[in-house]
């Protein structure tokens, strides 16, 4: 027993790499305005690269949960991390022939594709190897995906983009051949345990009332019936709103903090721009990061249908507020919490399906429910990007109003969710 705990802890600590070379992907809006800038493509143009991105990393996902007990994990987490890989590269090519189209292609349908078959793998196999810390567990490995904006922000890109004497071109290409390396080593450690393994001292009839009634109650729920149950429709909502709101953010933090920091200083140089933005990325990053562990951790205590309406009711008073900024400092600590939430979104949600659906649905349930993030990351920053090229002077004020209507709807549903099982209708 001994050694599969060591196992188990090994699976966790990979996974959470696995997840920070994957949350590269969150860096986005630190390429966001160079490209534009060198390119003269539009902003909602080259967000649609990003889009793109996020909307095959949630289909992918789903694909990936489906068929994770042919494939097996590791199998999936390898491919998706070479995938993810392979679209920075192609990335760099598209840049060097100047291509959208093929930027989109690459980076967005290959890359993000790469990212949904990994993302899921880790997610489902640390709920696996620790049904006895749930939300703890899957909070810290998904923490890592948080992260991965900071670890590209402030250590990756501005390192290659030096190295390369901001060749947009080779830095692509370069930090795909580090995604490749990075992402490759740690998917060959993720695995699911053994049918049947409980860890030293753990019974199932130690967990919660709920989680007891879930592996008792509902054993006989078919993949269909809890795709199209009124429960999963309400969780895939919620989810799907929290994640819209924030990843305006993730698209354009940078972008808009750039606006705001010139007419609050007016006169400031480009580069000196350029670094608040990436600034501001590292920051939020950490709270995008923390949010996954400190929400799923508070999920085990308070219920995951109380944390999200929590997460949902406080968003909208911060998207309220940000309507009236205009001191960056107060933006970007609105900022960070937003980002707390949403990534408080991908803490909880691991284990509120596990509570509310049998556990072998797991990988099909989890899996599924990650299409809320393919919305949302279509949404979420064309619902910018098109702000931005239309109404550049309110464009925020536009968005932030978008996403207060978002959070309001997410937040009266969450009223009606709560944390019982499913039961079969048969």
């Amino acid at each position: 027993m001994r050694s599969r705990k060591q196992n188990r802890w090994l699976v966790a600590a990979m996974g959470t790499l696995l997840m920070i070379v994957l949350g590269t992907v969150y860096a986005w809006s630190f390429f966001q305005k160079p490209i534009v800038d060198s390119y003269g493509w539009s902003n909602s143009g080259v967000a649609w690269a990003f889009s793109t991105n996020i909307l095959f990393l949630g289909l992918s996902a789903a694909w990936g949960g489906i068929n994770m007990s042919r494939f097996g994990a590791t199998k999936l987490a390898v491919i998706g991390a070479l995938l993810y890989g392979t679209g920075f590269i192609l990335g760099g090519l598209a840049l060097k022939t100047q291509s959208l189209p093929f930027l989109i292609a690459g980076f967005g349908i290959v890359g993000g594709s790469g990212i949904g078959l990994s993302y899921v793998t880790p997610v489902v196999s640390a709920s696996k190897w620790f049904p006895d810390r749930q939300g703890f567990v899957t909070g810290m490995v998904v923490m890592g995906f948080g992260f991965g904006a900071l670890v590209m922000s402030k250590i990756i890109a501005p390192v290659v983009m030096k190295i390369t004497e901001n060749n947009l071109v080779s830095a692509f290409i370069i930090i795909g051949v580090i995604i490749l390396i990075l992402g490759f080593f740690a998917a060959l450690f993720i695995r699911q345990p053994s049918e049947g393994y409980l860890p030293n001292g753990y019974s199932p009839t130690s967990g919660s009332s709920d989680d007891i009634a879930g592996k008792t109650h509902n054993s006989e729920i078919t993949s269909k019936e809890a795709l199209l149950s009124r429960k999963f429709l309400m969780m895939w909502i919620v989810f799907f709103v929290n994640i819209t709101a924030g990843i305006m953010f993730i698209s354009f933090q940078s972008l808009l903090m750039q606006d705001l920091w010139s007419r609050f200083r007016p006169g400031t140089d480009p580069v000196t721009l350029a670094t608040t933005g990436a600034t501001l990325i590292a920051i939020s990053s950490l709270f995008n990061g923390i949010g996954r562990f400190f929400w799923g951790g508070l999920s085990d205590r308070i219920g995951r249908a109380e944390t999200f309406r929590t997460i949902l009711g406080s968003q909208i008073i911060a998207f309220v507020m940000l309507l009236f900024v205009k001191n960056p400092f107060i933006f970007a600590l609105l900022v960070c919490y937003v980002l707390l939430c949403y990534g408080g979104g991908f803490g909880t949600m691991p284990s509120f399906v596990k509570q509310v659906f049998p556990e072998k649905l797991m990988p099909v349930v989890y899996g599924t429910i990650l299409t809320a993030w393919s919305a949302g990351g279509v949404l979420g920053p064309q619902i910018v990007g098109f702000m931005k090229d239309r109404y550049s002077d309110n464009a925020s004020t536009y968005a932030f109003v978008a996403g207060i209507i978002l959070l309001f709807i997410g937040f009266i549903i969450t009223l009606f969710l709560t944390n019982k099982p499913i039961k079969s209708s048969k």
